[in-house]
């Protein structure tokens, strides 16, 4: 959904010929549309032609940018390049007429009115007038090119674009209109004496059944805004995991290395339930298990699905904002909560040094924001933000050298991202733009120097290492593991008081029983590559076959997960060693037993 999206009314006088919807891809009844129609960013535009009996994902926008009038532009001309057998019957001709057709016109008695919009070869003037009045009567529009001076002299036309009127009773002229524009000419026209819109039958659209989801009334939830709420940080990985990542069916490549590096820094600095946690690590164990350069996207919804029943992990499957609610569905949400996300872990990474020890991500204290940096880059639908934060990344980014300061730079960069949309069209009117912290909740972070604000930021520094700790995280509203409704719990629950990033005890025959569920599901993945995409490289070698990778299905599930490459080779030369052991063995105690034989040998009497 797109900001422009709420001039959509524009395009009402043109939907005899061409319709526009919208689909809103941030609601969960759109999920599967949405993956289905490989939808990636947003807004993302496209085209269906008319009369279309087989099925299409329609055709991409390929436009220089996203503005209204570019995008009317491109509407214009996927309708004039449409088959003409095919063609819409209530669209008119948008192709210019000639000088010829222009002079018959001239002294001859009509029924209706006939406006010719006089202008250069690159304007889209005359065809959006001629749209904006298919559905009015008595009048038709007809469109020129200025390459015939003489007839223009004759006209008295001096400049383009500029319209000229022949009257139902023969009579024409130029007409007068002081800013020669399509507004200017579609208003004018419409007021003609007789020109009055056609009485049109509505079209009638299939009406889906009423789903209990649709009458389902959203109840606003109060929260504490110098509250971190847990809800809010869970659904932003199920939006992330579920949705945003579904776009892609393939991962491979920088797209790979991305969202492994992504899930290597949540296993290990998300500060949530033990659930979420586990689900976390052990989606970066089976990540790192794979010898492989690109996964279906399929397998890793699967593990997050949990389809292989491991015990004890669990990701709420619906979005339920808290912190993030906006005043409308559209507004706020999973943004708001990947900003939350990544100042969490970049505040965790501060408050912990040493948790990405052995990852091979420690000693960057740049990490969290290049993987964040990397992240949008590939995934984050909204391709215009991602391109603002690229701008701001490739600044300054580069010049963070301690983890503090890399809290400070995230912290700065949102405070910029809400200076330029504050006022913009989406905005939550209930929810201001302000640079935060607000005084209300931080008095400590403002100071005056000279009667000008200025931040302190060594009090920001403070705050933000305390907003975003565990210890200020509420559990109202997150949706329980053994509730399968995921109804939502009213209790107040913070860390220090139940403790839920406590590790249970699990019994050994559980963690036998989630290792040969993981060894399964990776099995299935090699089964999904196979299928899908055919050869698969290993490691950047070359591509093998499915007899390949049924042989490294039987190696990874006769090693176990977690191996490295390294432990792997280990163990083939260990095996190898040891055949040649024994053959030698073998061969030594054979050559003397014949020795002896001979030695001792006597011949029968």
């Amino acid at each position: 959904i797109s900001s422009s999206w709420v001039q959509i009314s524009l395009f009402s006088d043109w939907e005899s010929a061409i319709r526009v919807g919208v689909l809103d891809c941030g609601e969960e009844e759109n999920y599967e549309t949405c993956k289905e129609y490989g939808i990636h960013y947003y807004p993302t535009f496209r085209y269906f032609k008319a009369f279309t009996k087989q099925f299409t994902t329609g055709e991409n926008y390929k436009g220089a940018d996203r503005e209204l009038q570019t995008v009317r532009q491109m509407m214009i001309d996927f309708l004039q390049n449409h088959s003409q057998e095919l063609r819409p019957p209530a669209c008119p001709p948008l192709d210019p007429v000639s000088s010829g057709d222009i002079t018959s016109l001239f002294d001859k008695n009509s029924h209706h009115y006939t406006a010719v919009v006089f202008e250069s070869n690159n304007s889209y003037v005359g065809r959006e007038v001629i749209l904006d009045l298919i559905q009015y009567e008595n009048i038709i529009v007809k469109r020129a090119l200025n390459f015939d001076k003489p007839l223009l002299e004759k006209l008295g036309i001096t400049s383009v674009p500029s319209c000229y009127l022949i009257h139902p009773n023969g009579s024409h002229g130029l007409i007068n209109i002081l800013k020669p524009l399509r507004s200017s000419f579609s208003s004018y026209l419409k007021s003609l004496p007789g020109v009055r819109k056609k009485l049109l039958l509505p079209l009638q659209l299939p009406v889906q059944e009423n789903k209990e989801e649709s009458t389902e009334i959203k109840v606003w939830k109060e929260f504490d805004k110098s509250k971190l709420y847990m809800a809010d940080l869970e659904s932003g990985l199920h939006y992330l995991l579920r949705v945003e990542l579904a776009t892609h069916k393939t991962l491979e490549g920088a797209e790979l290395k991305t969202f492994k590096d992504f899930v290597t820094i949540s296993a290990k600095l998300f500060p949530g339930r033990q659930p979420v946690v586990k689900l976390l690590e052990t989606l970066q164990e089976w990540l790192v298990s794979l010898p492989l350069d690109k996964i279906p996207y399929d397998a890793i919804l699967d593990l997050v699905n949990n389809k292989m029943r491991i015990s004890g992990i669990f990701l709420t499957k619906k979005v339920q904002w808290v912190g993030c609610q906006g005043s409308r569905p559209e507004l706020r949400g999973y943004t708001c909560s990947l900003w939350k996300l990544f100042h969490t872990l970049t505040v965790q990474a501060a408050l912990r040094p040493k948790a990405l020890i052995n990852t091979g991500l420690e000693d960057n204290p740049q990490i969290v924001l290049q993987i964040m940096r990397r992240y949008i880059h590939h995934f984050f639908g909204c391709k215009a933000c991602a391109q603002h934060f690229e701008e701001m990344a490739k600044e300054s980014m580069d010049s963070i050298k301690t983890l503090d300061k890399a809290v400070l730079w995230l912290w700065e960069k949102h405070n910029v991202v809400n200076n330029r949309l504050a006022g913009d069209l989406t905005e939550d009117p209930k929810f201001p733009k302000v640079q935060w912290p607000t005084p209300d909740i931080c008095p400590a972070c403002h100071e005056e120097i000279k009667g000008l604000h200025s931040w302190n930021e060594a009090q920001v520094l403070q705050f933000m290492k305390y907003h975003y700790n565990s210890e200020n995280i509420l559990y109202k509203y997150t949706a329980s593991q053994t509730d399968s409704s995921e109804t939502e719990q009213g209790d107040t629950r913070e860390v220090k008081d139940k403790n839920p990033l406590k590790k249970p005890s699990g019994n050994r025959e559980n963690k036998i029983q989630d290792k040969e569920n993981i060894l399964d599901s990776e099995s299935k993945v090699l089964d999904k590559l196979v299928a899908n995409h055919g050869p698969v490289k290993d490691n950047g070698k070359s591509a093998v076959g499915s007899a390949g990778l049924k042989e490294t299905k039987q190696a990874m599930s006769f090693l176990g997960i977690g191996f490295s490459n390294i432990d792997m080779s280990l163990c083939v030369i260990l095996y190898v060693a040891s055949s040649l052991f024994l053959m030698i063995m073998y061969f030594f105690f054979r050559m003397r037993s014949k020795r002896w034989k001979v030695k001792y040998y006597r011949s029968s009497v």
